[in-house]
């Protein structure tokens, strides 16, 4: 008899799961068990074929678009995903913008962008995901910080601001919502993905003391660790080679 796999029966929505880390976290979650939605912003075709892998994984998945921005389109999106798949377990708040802007450079739309998409709509799909995840019997958040919310880049000011806001978030929901939900953080270091620039992986080579880049697979390993980790919540996990010492 196959043994069952770590989140069979549960399912989970991974916002901008179109792409990049958003991609692979839905599919290291189908890997292990989980039916998907996976939201999207403007990427149809890259959803589209996200789902078609989980599907030829054996799970269960479903895309739905959704501009993150907006509180209505959030509402929407999780009654939509509630109505496909009747419940929802675990909520992976991926989608992200990473806006380069200085201090005396930063425009009020510029200010805005940033923390609209980092700050406002992992509020707000958690706000949304609340009821469906209370009502699971397992429900979990997972936000996804990085280092600029821990360190501070000068020249990404309104992204490291909205970082370090989604660990208070994060702090703060634990204690709103438990004990019937937990709520953790992945904050990462560099991340190398497939075609991106060279020189990232370099100069974060010179700064960590691993002497590497991080792997997609060490995310998503910790993303399926905080789903089962049942006795830890308001936590951060630091995935960064050693960068933040």
């Amino acid at each position: 008899m196959p043994e069952e796999k770590k989140l069979s029966g549960r399912v989970a929505l991974v916002t901008g799961a179109a792409k990049r880390l958003g991609r692979v976290v839905a599919l290291r979650l189908a890997d292990e068990g989980a039916d998907v939605v996976v939201h999207y912003g403007k990427s149809a075709n890259q959803a589209r074929e996200v789902v078609d892998e989980i599907e030829k994984r054996g799970r269960r998945a479903a895309s739905f678009s959704a501009e993150l921005t907006s509180v209505p389109a959030i509402q929407r999106l999780f009654e939509d995903a509630g109505r496909h798949f009747g419940r929802l377990d675990v909520l992976v708040n991926s989608a992200a913008s990473f806006l380069e802007a200085k201090f005396g450079e930063t425009t009020e739309s510029r200010w805005d962008a940033s923390l609209d998409a980092n700050l406002k709509a992992p509020f707000f799909c958690s706000q949304a995901a609340a009821p469906y995840l209370e009502r699971s019997g397992c429900g979990v958040i997972i936000n996804f910080s990085d280092i600029g919310g821990l360190l501070g880049w000068r020249e990404f000011l309104p992204h490291s601001i909205s970082k370090a806001g989604i660990i208070m978030m994060t702090r703060v929901l634990a204690k709103e919502l438990a004990p019937k939900v937990r709520v953790n953080a992945i904050a990462p270091g560099t991340i190398t993905m497939p075609g991106d620039p060279p020189e990232w992986e370099a100069d974060y080579i010179r700064r960590a003391p691993l002497k590497r880049s991080g792997r997609p697979e060490e995310i998503t390993d910790a993303v399926v660790y905080l789903i089962t980790a049942e006795f830890m919540t308001g936590h951060v996990l630091v995935l960064d080679g050693g960068t933040t010492l």
